[in-house]
């Protein structure tokens, strides 16, 4: 089970263009349950299966103090079993009907999913509904699955020294608020998490009232809210929702910089992360006119940074940027490279400083938007042929405080995009006092 899953915007907001939904002949609809349980139906009739998805609305950032790491924990935890279907009997009953099945935590939310013949959505319903509210834990599964958490952080995270990077950068990044710490957590605060810890956030945080539904495949609108009212709807909120209370990020008023070394690192790594506001704070135009510059920067082989660095002047041996929008109170905005053999990280740093300065000085032209643009809606027709990424991209939406027509007016949003959005996406974006400037060396004398 994936521990982090980054949607970057490249990958989750272009995939919701209206044009290529009409051609699959989606018409989407969502309605709400009695217990306050959002239903999204997107409906995809070209093969008899069904993505089914239930994302809660809670993630690492959302974790007590000094329990950092209980939302992955509890992710985990959520395959042990109820009263009504003990350990390993949701698993067996999914892939004895054809089916397969995860889990992954974010900052922000939590998701479960299943792919099955859409004859046995009732059964992954009645499957889902049970363990949200009827989970039973005891030492004898919650004690082993934590030393699996904590194997499983040492592998992702302890073991890759690139890992460790990004875990320090967002460390650094962050002063104030929760998503400075990881997802996974750390180790000293994952080994004493207990049963009693999973069980208070469960009972705090998975409730209907605070989850989504989204069932994307060969159904109808009206078969679904019959299931769901049969599953979901009868279930009841035990206690007030918790508030979704964050340290909010002060403004930042100074550049920082983490260098790390490890005896296991061959090539020099250079990154640097620039913190933004959320999607959700943002009129979409301007939250697309950061995508874009992200591909013009360092999306793909005739970006900025790649034809610079790796093409004209065999400096590094890669280069790119993205643009992350999908968290619920910030985004970030990278670049990253990799030295060539001879090359030190502070003469290719400077080249990319130059790089940076120009764009956000000068700014991108008509020509560079047009093809970027018509790039990212061509690659999305081919991205909306996942049933499962269908699903995700709604899912991830509605988690990170934004709505369905966010997504479905994506290509009329991205149509109004001028060269000067971008301009001034460049100028908002490119600040040191807003960054994290990262280094990943060998061991000196190694």
């Amino acid at each position: 089970m994936a521990f982090r899953l980054r949607v970057l915007s490249v990958l989750v907001l272009m995939i919701a263009a209206v044009r290529p939904a009409a051609a699959l002949d989606i018409a989407l609809s969502s309605f709400t349950l009695g217990n306050g349980m959002q239903v999204v139906v997107i409906p995809d009739h070209r093969a008899p299966v069904v993505t089914h998805m239930v994302w809660y609305k809670v993630g690492a950032a959302d974790e007590p103090k000094g329990k950092a790491g209980i939302a992955h924990f509890l992710e985990h935890l959520m395959f042990k079993g109820t009263s009504n279907h003990p350990v390993g009997e949701f698993s067996q009953l999914v892939r004895a009907n054809g089916g397969d099945e995860n889990a992954f935590t974010t900052q922000d939310y939590t998701a479960y999913f299943q792919r099955i013949a859409k004859e046995r959505l009732a059964l992954v319903m009645e499957l889902e509904a049970d363990r949200m509210q009827n989970l039973v834990l005891t030492d004898e599964n919650v004690l082993p699955e934590l030393k699996v958490v904590q194997e499983e952080r040492r592998e992702r995270i302890e073991n890759d020294p690139s890992g460790l990077l990004a875990e320090q950068l967002d460390a650094a990044l962050y002063t104030a608020h929760p998503y400075g710490k990881p997802v996974i957590g750390w180790m000293t605060e994952v080994q004493q998490l207990t049963r009693q810890d999973a069980l208070d956030f469960y009972a705090a945080h998975y409730e209907p009232g605070n989850a989504i539904l989204v069932v994307a495949g060969d159904v109808t609108p009206d078969e679904v809210r019959l299931l769901a009212d049969r599953y979901y709807g009868v279930l009841k909120n035990k206690r007030p929702l918790a508030e979704r209370i964050r340290t909010v990020e002060p403004d930042a008023v100074a550049e920082r910089r983490v260098t790390m070394r490890d005896a296991r690192v061959s090539t020099p790594i250079w990154q640097r992360k620039y913190l933004t506001p959320a999607a959700r704070a943002l009129p979409q135009r301007d939250e697309l006119a950061m995508s874009i510059l992200a591909e013009a920067l360092g999306g793909g082989a005739q970006s900025r940074l790649y034809r610079t660095l790796t093409i004209d002047k065999r400096l590094a041996a890669y280069a790119g940027a993205w643009f992350s929008d999908d968290q619920l109170d910030s985004g970030d905005f990278g670049v990253y490279a990799a030295p060539n053999p001879g090359v030190e990280p502070a003469t290719l740093e400077k080249e990319v400083d130059v790089i940076l300065a120009d764009l956000r000085d000068k700014g991108i032209t008509q020509d560079d938007l047009d093809t970027i643009r018509n790039r990212m809606i061509a690659e999305s027709t081919y991205m909306l042929d996942s049933q499962e990424t269908l699903a995700r991209m709604f899912g991830v939406a509605l988690t990170t405080g934004q709505k369905i027509d966010d997504v479905l007016n994506w290509e009329r949003d991205i149509a109004a995009v001028t060269v000067d959005d971008v301009s001034r996406a460049a100028k908002r974006v490119l600040d040191l006092r807003a960054s994290v400037t990262g280094v990943l060396l060998p061991e000196a004398g190694g």
